[in-house]
């Protein structure tokens, strides 16, 4: 069998990086093109940590990168997060490259999305580590779009009504819930979402994160610089018991995502059911509910993961930034 072909869209932070790397590193994985959101950061910056992910993996002039959306679909806010720093890479990398828009792709995000797709039809597998803006444009540009994907991986959405940005969402799903209605709604590909609290229950310890970063490799020291500021952040919490999600674990939110997608093995337990986000109300927008019993008379069911083989996605974790780059 021919490698999986994966289209990473992005909103690259430091949990983005990782996930692109756990990626790159993959044999198995064909990393077609990576499209880029607003989100952790303004969508140019989210260009230039993506080329600098790349550059650090020796993967920039193989790999086209696209500039996307840079707000939600309603309303013109972008509350970026500052968890990860005013840039999304922990406000750390100081020589900037003054060259970077040349070497971002002309063709918008979306665009490139569907022809991608189009190109090799019930093939690509589309792993969605952002607010899912481009994902709807996309739909709405071509109704048949979600039909020639593969399947779609999202990191996004919460299970239990618990947010982490407002009272009731989670962050990727709050920053445009318009967007994430939709593709929940009108993409009926096999679809895998790995919401907030699967993330968090699935943590891993702080030694293994110092094992992680303090490999003796330019992938790992990248990481170490980029998480310095929001780790010790989350150690912090930790020491204080101020939040039981940042701080008693490490969580690399979107690696999940993308290890689930590699290795579809690693899900251990899933809920099979339809799901759908809630747009109205001033604590419940932008979250996600889930139908255990068939009220919404949806026909199509998504599959919430809940389990994960925690050994295998460490491997995967640890690999993504030991291993030599794949050319």
């Amino acid at each position: 069998m021919g490698k999986k072909l994966v289209i990473i869209d992005t909103d690259c932070g430091i949990d983005d990086a990782q996930a692109i790397m756990m990626a790159l590193v993959a044999p198995e994985v064909e990393v077609l093109g990576i499209t880029c959101t607003f989100g952790n950061a303004a969508v140019d910056d989210v260009c230039q940590n993506v080329l600098r992910v790349l550059s650090v993996c020796e993967r920039n002039e193989v790999i086209p990168v696209f500039r996307g959306s840079a707000g939600p679909l309603v309303g013109a806010d972008n509350p970026f997060s500052d968890h990860f720093g005013s840039d999304g890479l922990g406000d750390v990398i100081q020589d900037k490259d003054p060259q970077w828009e040349k070497k971002i792709q002309k063709e918008h995000s979306v665009n490139a999305m569907i022809r991608l797709v189009s190109e090799n039809q019930n093939q690509v597998s589309l792993v969605a580590l952002g607010p899912l803006t481009n994902l709807a444009l996309a739909v709405r540009l071509d109704p048949g779009f979600p039909q020639k994907l593969r399947e779609l991986y999202v990191m996004g959405g919460n299970m239990e009504g618990k947010g982490n940005v407002t009272l009731c969402a989670e962050f990727n799903f709050a920053l445009d819930p318009e967007s994430a209605y939709i593709v929940l709604e009108e993409y009926l590909c096999p679809t895998h979402i790995a919401s907030w609290e699967f993330s968090c229950r699935n943590g891993l310890t702080w030694e293994f994160f110092e094992e992680l970063i303090n490999q003796d490799a330019p992938a790992a020291r990248f990481m170490k610089a980029i998480t310095s500021q929001c780790s010790a952040y989350s150690k912090t919490s930790l020491k204080n018991k101020r939040d039981v999600y940042f701080g008693s674990v490490f969580v690399s939110y979107d690696a999940y995502a993308m290890a689930a997608c590699i290795d579809s093995s690693l899900v251990t337990e899933s809920i099979a059911c339809p799901v759908r986000v809630e747009l109205l109300g001033s604590l419940g927008r932008g979250m996600m509910a889930l139908d255990r019993t068939n009220q919404l008379k949806k026909s199509h069911s998504v599959f919430v993961l809940t389990k994960c083989d925690v050994a295998k996605f460490s491997q995967l974790l640890m690999d993504s930034l030991r291993q030599p780059r794949k050319k």
